[in-house]
């Protein structure tokens, strides 16, 4: 079978942490199995989207993962595989998932189309954001599909067009309003 990329937007949670307006959950897998990427508030319409599909795993706040979840880490769902790369800087335990079978790199708030995603209006470490993107997302393949946790997706080529912005401009270079916050 065919794995694909799926995508599931729902509304922000009230209260916004990185973002309002539309949170993208990432449904990767094939007619049989799937893993679910930031999976966001909307458990019902999910599970509609995800349908008779085996879930490979599954993460509840305050639980521990199915899936172990350290650099370099690797693991299947269908017939691709998803390494794990530490990208710390949006909180110390970021994590973005790479498939190079599909192309794609899953971001969550590490790395948006417009650039680093604050936290609840605020950068906590937007060197050590700058950092991760630099040194472990703008080394993959220029096509990479960069697929965030909110608003649209965007290519490893276009973020490395930017960075420099990012990077000389500051935290004001990537404008909140921009970003939903």
């Amino acid at each position: 079978m065919t794995t694909r990329i799926d995508q599931f937007s729902s509304p922000a949670a009230a209260g916004g942490g990185s973002g309002t307006g539309e949170v993208n959950a990432w449904i990767v897998g094939d007619d049989e199995e799937v893993i679910v990427i930031d999976p966001g508030t909307d458990t019902a319409g999910l599970l509609d989207a995800v349908g008779d599909r085996e879930g490979r795993a599954e993460a509840h706040p305050g639980e521990e993962a199915d899936i172990e979840m350290e650099d370099g880490g690797v693991f299947e769902v269908a017939d691709v595989q998803l390494e794990v790369i530490h990208a710390p800087g949006h909180t110390a335990g970021s994590v973005c998932l790479y498939c190079e079978d599909l192309g794609a790199v899953f971001t969550g708030h590490a790395l948006l189309a417009e650039g680093p995603a604050p936290q609840d209006g605020e950068f906590p470490d937007f060197a050590g954001q700058l950092t991760a993107i630099g040194e472990y997302l703008l080394t993959l393949p220029e096509d990479t599909r960069v697929l965030p946790g909110h608003g649209p997706e965007t290519t490893i080529a276009t973020a490395e067009k930017k960075f420099d912005g990012w990077v000389s401009g500051g935290p004001a270079a990537v404008s909140p309003s921009s970003l939903g916050d």
